[in-house]
């Protein structure tokens, strides 16, 4: 199916409009794990918690953006995209408003589950839309573009997050997302058709799913890159749960420094992304995957040489910059790998699993810096160069 045949969208002004849209609701995940991090610390303070079980409302929004993905990957193959993600970014609005009313951090870990339940809907349904309209090469570069838009994301994110705890309290970060998943709303109602006509939609129920899933199970090619993002995504979230920890407590840095530090490295992720977008097309896909892959072990080994022979901030900022610089290479070439090779009939259900690795691994990860111990930078930098050594194994030994 053509570009034209599949929808009218993608002529002229409405074509911007539609990236600009999948792209802003490509950041609700950023949006959600980001924005309130400068506040972990205050979080645990104001509700006499620890890290390790304040780290675990990271691990449920996690688990549950997983576990939505699941659910509306699938549906979205079977009742088309637009439905399943209006109710998706509406939801998300109301369950990040009932976050700022949390009363206790077991509250807010349920909250947080559900916040992250139907946010997932939007992610997985983003790259569905994506998968609808492009082949190819052509899919890597929109996933590049996506990534330039949503990386603003987390840059802007952490920075607004600081920003807003200048005058209000965590919970007021909680507010101001439901009101941009009202904004996203609005904006979705108005600018994204559906992109799956009913004559191209899958049938079959919940028996045919199970079976889909499990084909893409035993895909070697789709689950070596679907392995590889997901270690590599964990080892970017063991970063996020992490770093507010060390940062702040380990070397004194502001919310608002905090926020900055965040920020250069979410521009260095974005930056390289769009080098790889470029690039597709003139350079093999997994050739830039593998360069991004040998780039973020560079990146965490000198992470790990800072933490261990006490180079200081400056060498642990240095050490996560080039981190992520890799891993702009590696997310958009994976998910663009993986889904290249999947029919459009099943585009939900693969970007639903892909999407899952992700966020599953993401959130057994999450606690194990907090779990290893406070007042140190080892076991964050430890765990993150152990998760990118197994993402670059499963790229390398599994993908052939």
């Amino acid at each position: 199916m053509s570009v034209a045949e599949a929808t009218p969208v993608l002529k002229g002004e409405r074509r911007g409009l539609l990236l600009l849209i999948l792209g802003a609701l490509s950041a609700i995940g950023p949006l959600s794990i980001d924005m309130y991090l400068p506040a972990l610390p205050a979080i645990t303070g104001e509700m006499a918690s620890v890290p390790a079980q304040v780290q675990l409302t990271l691990t449920a929004c996690l688990i549950g953006v997983s576990v939505g993905q699941v659910v509306a990957g699938p549906l979205s193959d079977t009742r088309g995209r637009r439905a399943p993600l209006l109710v998706g970014v509406g939801g998300f609005a109301l369950a990040s408003l009932l976050c700022a009313f949390a009363p206790s951090v077991p509250a807010l870990i349920v909250l947080r589950l559900l916040q992250g339940i139907l946010g997932g809907a939007a992610l997985v349904i983003v790259r569905a839309v994506v998968r609808d309209l492009y082949d190819g090469a052509a899919i890597a570069r929109i996933f590049a573009t996506l990534m330039l838009v949503s990386g603003l994301a987390p840059i802007l994110a952490p920075i607004a997050g600081a920003q807003l705890l200048a005058f209000t309290s965590w919970r007021g970060v909680f507010v101001a997302l439901s009101l941009l998943g009202l904004l996203l709303l609005m904006a979705v109602i108005p600018g994204v058709r559906e992109t799956l006509p009913a004559g191209a939609r899958e049938s079959g129920g919940m028996k045919h799913t199970a079976q889909t899933f499990w084909r893409l199970l035993r895909d070697r090619s789709f689950m070596s890159c679907a392995l590889t993002a997901g270690l590599a995504f964990a080892g970017m979230f063991a970063y996020i749960s992490g770093s507010p920890f060390v940062l702040q407590d380990v070397f004194h840095v502001t919310p608002q420094q905090y926020s900055l530090i965040f920020g250069l490295n979410a521009l260095g992720l974005t930056l390289m992304a769009q080098v790889g977008g470029r690039l597709a097309g003139r350079v093999p896909p997994a050739r830039l995957v593998f360069i991004g892959l040998v780039i973020a072990l560079a990146g965490g080994a000198l992470l790990v040489a800072a933490a261990t022979t006490g180079l200081g901030l400056g060498g642990i900022v240095a050490g996560l910059f080039v981190i992520m610089c890799g891993q702009g290479l590696v997310m958009p070439g994976t998910g663009a790998l993986a889904l290249a090779g999947q029919p459009q009939q099943v585009a939900g259900s693969a970007s639903a699993l892909l999407g899952v690795m992700q966020f599953a691994l993401g959130a057994l990860a999450a606690p194990l810096v907090g779990l290893a111990g406070a007042g140190t930078a080892v076991p964050m930098a430890v765990v993150m160069l152990g998760l990118i050594i197994a993402s670059g194994l499963s790229f390398t030994l599994l993908g052939r």
